[in-house]
Order: C-alpha cells, then sequence, then structure tokens
C-alpha cells in the first residue's frame, strides 16, 4: 500500500472574502474516459471571530445569513469545536458546499471556481459527504443534508458535471452515508445507508431496494457487516460497491467511541448484497501517517470514493476533517485483507 497527501486546505480559496476554509475533505471521486474528477466537501467559517462570542453562516433564502452567540451565554455548550449545543437547536460551527477538481493522473487536482452550494431548507447548514454513481449514462451524487429538520440523505444527477438537477430527499431523516449501487440486480436498484441516531439499537448499515432511485424500502440490517477484530459503536457505508467475479467488493468505515476511524472492506453477494460472503479480519486502512493522526479530528480516515484501475485501486478519503489524501493498494492486498463472515 502507497499513501499520499493530495489535497490540503490552503489550496482551496474561500468562497467569500470574509470566510476561510476550515477543511477539505471526504471527497467523491469518479473516472469519465481518462480524467478523474473529484467532488470535494469544503467547510468553511467566518475568517475573524470576536473573543467574546462566535459568529456562524447559515444558508437560507438563497444567501449567507450569519447567527451571533455570546461565549459566556450559559444556554450553550461551546465545548466542541465543531457544534453549538443548546436543548432547542443544535449549529454547525462551520457551513459545508461542494467544489469540483479535474485531474489526469488522479493525484493532482485543479479546483474550478463553480461551487456547489446549499440549496433547501433542507440544507440550510451545509452539504456534505458525496459519493458518485454512474448509472446509464447519468452521473447520480447522494449526498447529507445538515438542517433544524436533521442530517437528510438528497439526491442530485448530472450528464456533465456542469448542470445539476437536485432530485430532493430520498430516505428519512437522520439517515446518512448513503452509497448507490452502479447498476439494477435483479430488477432493482440498490443502496447501502446508515441510521445516525437510535435509542435502542447500534449504528449499523443497512440495504434497501428501488424501483426509480426516488423510493425506497424493504429495509434490511446487515449485520454481519459490524466488524470483529476490535470495538466498533458505528460503521457506514464508503465508496461505491465494485463488481468482481467472486461479488461486490464494498469499502466502508468503522468508527470506535473516541471517534477513530478505519477503513474496512467486506465481498458481498452478485445478486443479493444484503448476504455477506466475506468480511476484513483486520483494519484495511488505518491512520498511521502524521496528516492522519494530528489535526482537527485525529485519527480519522473516512472514505466517499475509490477508482478500480486495471492493476490497482486508488481509494479517496478525508483525513482530520481537513484534507485528503489517497491510497494505492493491489487486489492482491485487498483480497488477503478478506477472511471469513
Amino acid at each position: 500500500m502507497k499513501k499520499r497527501l493530495i489535497v490540503t486546505k490552503e489550496q482551496i480559496k474561500p468562497s467569500r472574502p470574509d470566510f476561510k476554509v476550515f477543511g477539505v475533505f471526504n471527497p467523491a471521486v469518479i473516472k469519465v474516459n481518462d480524467e478523474y474528477i473529484m467532488i470535494a466537501r469544503v467547510a468553511e467559517t467566518v475568517a475573524t471571530q470576536k473573543d467574546s462570542q462566535i459568529v456562524i453562516p447559515v444558508y437560507r433564502d438563497n444567501d449567507y445569513t450569519f447567527l451571533k452567540f455570546s461565549k459566556t451565554d450559559p444556554d450553550y455548550d461551546f465545548s466542541d469545536v465543531r457544534v453549538i449545543r443548546n436543548h432547542r437547536q443544535n449549529y454547525l460551527t462551520s457551513i459545508s458546499h461542494f467544489r469540483i477538481g479535474r485531474s489526469k493522473d488522479g493525484y493532482h487536482f485543479t479546483f474550478s471556481e463553480k461551487r456547489l452550494l446549499p440549496d433547501s431548507p433542507y440544507e440550510e447548514f451545509g452539504i456534505e459527504d458525496p459519493r458518485i454513481t454512474e448509472i446509464d449514462g447519468k452521473y447520480y451524487i447522494a449526498y447529507t443534508a445538515v438542517s433544524a429538520y436533521g442530517i437528510n440523505v438528497r439526491l442530485m444527477v448530472t450528464t456533465d458535471f456542469k448542470r445539476f438537477e437536485r432530485l430532493g430527499n430520498i430516505f428519512h431523516f437522520d439517515n446518512k452515508d448513503v452509497v448507490l449501487f452502479p447498476q439494477k440486480i435483479n430488477g432493482y436498484y440498490y443502496a447501502y445507508h446508515r441510521p445516525s441516531t437510535s435509542e435502542f439499537g447500534r449504528l449499523d448499515m443497512w440495504v434497501a431496494r428501488s424501483t426509480n432511485l426516488l423510493h425506497w424500502g424493504e429495509h434490511k440490517v446487515l449485520t454481519g457487516a459490524r466488524i470483529n477484530y476490535t470495538a466498533s459503536v458505528r460503521v457506514g457505508a464508503g465508496a461505491v460497491p465494485y463488481l468482481t467475479n467472486d461479488g461486490w467488493l464494498v469499502i466502508y468505515h468503522s468508527a470506535d467511541s473516541f471517534n477513530r476511524y478505519h477503513l474496512t472492506t467486506l465481498l458481498v453477494d452478485k445478486d443479493d448484497p444484503s448476504i455477506i460472503l466475506r468480511k476484513s479480519k483486520e483494519p484495511l486502512i488505518t491512520a498511521t501517517e502524521p496528516y492522519e493522526k494530528e489535526g482537527l479530528m485525529p485519527d480519522v480516515v473516512f472514505t466517499c470514493g475509490a477508482i478500480f484501475e486495471e492493476t490497482e485501486v486508488k481509494i479517496y478519503y478525508g483525513v482530520c476533517d481537513e484534507g485528503i489524501a489517497v491510497a494505492t493498494l493491489t487486489y492482491a492486498e485487498i483480497k488477503s485483507n478478506l477472511g471469513a463472515v
């Protein structure tokens, strides 16, 4: 395995003069002909803050609105740099949008000035963690939207990565980590998803199916996806599944109670993605490099995209909620990581 840090927040120009880039991470990546196309999540905050207050941006009525919070207000909890908490409503301290990058070699990306901004009451706190799936010549992007209405999964589609059509919410609220399979299986579209909160159950991956990509049902939990080799409080789908001769190869993430993430692998049945054939016997990718271990969220590696080349696999992932890295592995390395269910 070879790892490489390829995008840092210093490379991304803020969308406004009064903003600064908080992080660029969790990218979707797809290869179109001989070009790699990346949709990266860019998180921004207000550039200048007063010692006595925090100002946060939200997106309402097609523009940014700024909310101000006194740091001495006892009704709010400011202990998490990412979230302001209150018994009535929580707020993110940054707001995310998408930026499009292009590359010829899969390592050196040039980002355009075009920005995909929030565009709905369901997206007022930002849009996050896209995954790109090509289906019948169209590119579908499933992504997370955050607002006062919870965490929602929404879908957009493009044919050229220049014009995008938003198709709305496709799963119930408080859900995330949705990946669409790239072809129908026995007449149905399939997706993995992950409820983001639970009073009683664990945060597991689920499978659902659809006839039109918009309305999903017949949900089943992937109980076998939970890892055995170490403690895990949640798992979630990562890169778009890839069909091999042996079944669908799925690269996903697991996190422990300290919010340390690593990447791991499943092999699922060609004809039924709810059937797990094999899974990782040990972590596939862990935080080992300084840029993976030191940052806003230490020890976090989180994938939303992978490119399956002829002889190798490029796994793109966010590091520490600040930058983007790529790990290049052989198919033999991935296969050797798989054990029994």
